[in-house]
Parts: structure tokens; sequence; C-alpha cells
């Protein structure tokens, strides 16, 4: 945590997956080891979701019996330096129509790094530092699972990627197995992080299945470091159609009660015409941005956070910025308070 002198750096948190996450590690990773910027990180871990069973990652989590390897690849190249071959690599997908089509570098550097050394998490590892990862990269669960959805139309769907295709309102969510074993390499890490960030990420697919892990929520709550809630720019389509901020956190908090945020960073510059009319097409809206929420009790940090490009992105650098200059004032105002 930052001391008095501002000469330590802050232990930070984020928790998610897809690419919300991805997006929010590249900004923060130029913070880690340096306090050119006025603020510094001594250390930054994600905390990754292991439930997706679609495209690359299922099929080598069908075939290797293996933790999906996909949102957590994503993280390691977030947090290396771009401009190496291997990150580049790690990017690489496969063309064609054979066994290979489809899947990533990364995904199969994983999965070969896991066979020799039989261990999923210090392939992880090993992989990060290849990459040069400014950062630590822990799945949420060592355990294989699966998200299970029951649906308002009474179906039960099974699998991330038919919950996805269902486009179908959630009532409840779940994992099976519903007791899975947390990584307690993350549980050390949010319990000393000075900073938790939750999202952005799909609601239902990203940042909820790391709640339902055991002990994952209650570790967040028992943590002494400010809690931040990260809203998403659109909605889901067919899981969160008309879901505002205050929907997006009463979910949140339906599935983790014990949480209590500190602050809540939200977007505040809208989107072109042009961009509103592609997502609606694919039934997809632009989250309130003007929504009253004086009544959460819970400080909302609004700011321009779009990243200039054809598709709706948070901006690296401008979240990060945001996260961090609300974690300075946060630490700064809770130090001088317990010197005094």
């Amino acid at each position: 945590m930052t001391n008095i002198e501002g000469k330590q750096g802050l232990k930070l948190v984020a928790i998610g997956g897809g690419t919300g996450l991805s997006s929010l590690l590249a900004g923060l990773k130029s913070f880690v080891g340096t306090d050119d910027q006025g603020i510094s990180l001594d250390s930054l871990s994600a905390i990754v979701t292991v439930s997706d069973d679609g495209g690359s990652s299922g099929r080598l989590r069908e075939e290797l019996q293996m933790l999906p390897p996909g949102d957590i690849r994503n993280c390691m190249i977030a947090l290396s330096e771009d401009s190496t071959l291997l990150s580049r690599l790690f990017r690489y997908r496969f063309g064609g129509s054979g066994d290979l089509a489809g899947h990533s570098f990364g995904n199969l550097f994983l999965a070969a790094l896991t066979e020799v050394t039989g261990d999923f998490v210090e392939a992880v590892r090993l992989s990060s530092e290849v990459l040069a990862s400014k950062g630590h990269i822990y799945p949420a669960t060592i355990t294989d699972v699966r998200l299970v959805a029951e649906l308002d139309d009474g179906r039960v769907v099974l699998g991330e990627s038919q919950i996805t295709a269902a486009r179908g309102a959630i009532r409840r969510l779940r994992l099976e197995p519903e007791r899975c074993l947390p990584l307690p390499l993350a549980l050390t890490a949010i319990y000393e992080a000075d900073v938790i960030t939750i999202g952005p990420g799909s609601l239902y697919t990203s940042i909820l299945p790391n709640l339902l892990v055991s002990k994952v929520a209650q570790t967040i709550a028992d943590a002494h470091g400010m809690k931040i809630f990260i809203g998403n720019l659109m909605t889901q389509p067919g899981e969160t159609d008309g879901y505002d901020l205050r929907q997006h956190l009463n979910k949140v908090s339906t599935y983790a009660p014990q949480i209590k945020f500190d602050a809540v960073i939200v977007n505040n510059r809208s989107i072109n015409d042009e961009q509103a009319q592609i997502y609606a097409a694919d039934g997809a809206r632009q989250i309130d941005i003007n929504g009253d929420l004086d009544d959460l009790g819970i400080p909302i940090i609004r700011a321009d956070l779009l990243h200039e490009g054809d598709m709706v992105r948070h901006d690296s650098a401008r979240l990060a910025r945001a996260v961090l200059a609300c974690s300075e004032s946060f630490c700064r105002d809770r130090t001088e308070l317990a010197v005094v």
C-alpha cells in the first residue's frame, strides 16, 4: 500500500474474464514497478474465470481434459511486452480446415506445457515468464467446472457457449460441481490486495462465475483493500437486455451479498450513432450513462472510458488511470486516518 511518503506501490487484483479483463490489464501493466506516472503497482494479479467451453479452448478442454486456456492466454498477452515476437505468436490463430484450424498458438503452447509439467497452474506461471508478463495470472478454480443456467422460460442450459447462444433471460446461475476448489494462491492474492477490481466483462459468463467459486466472494469481503466495480459499456444480447448499472450491481449482490463496494467506475460518453446502429442489430444497447445512482450510497466515478475505434471497447489507458486515481485517493485517506 502507499505509505505516507508515497514510496511504496499498491498490490492490485483484477477479477473477471474475456476482453474486459484483458483491456484493464493492458492499461495497468505500464504502472508495474515504476513511479514515473505518479503512482506505481508493486504487484498486479488477475483472477480469471475458467468456465469457457467454446472454440479452441473448448476443444482442448474436451480432448485433453485440461482447464480452458483462452481467457488466461489473453491475459498473458495483455500483460506482456506488445512488441515481442512471442506475444505475436501467442495471438496467432491457425487457419485452413485441418485439425489445427481455429486453434491459437498460445492455447496449444499452454496445453503442451500442461502435459509436460502435469500442472496447469505451473504451465501458466512458466508461460508468463516466457512472455515476460508484468503480473501474476491465476485461474479462479482448479476444478473442471461448467456453467449451468436456469432460464426464465424453464430451460436449463449447460455450458458457457450454450448459455450465450440460448439468448434467454437467466433466472439462476450456478457452477457444476457447485463445490469447486479455489486456488489458494488466488485467495492469498485477494486477501493481501490493496485494491480489488471486479469487471468489466460479461456479467453471467465472466464476472459471476468467479464469485461462485468456493471462498472467493467471502475472501473479497474479508479483505481490507478497496473494492471497485467497473461497469460494462453495453448490454449482453439475451442475457442482460435492458440492464442498467444498478441491475448489474444488484445481480452481483444477489450472488455475493457479502461484498460491499467502495466505488463504482462508469463510462460517461455516449457511443456514436453508427456504433449504436451496428450493436442494436445484434440486440445490444449502451448501458445508461445518465442514471441517478446517488441512493446506492457508493461513490460513482464517471469518466470518458471509450476506446477510439469502430468497436465499443474500454480504452485500456483511460480505464487504468481511472482505477488508479480512485485507488490512490482511497489508500491515502485510509493511511492518514490510521496515522491519526
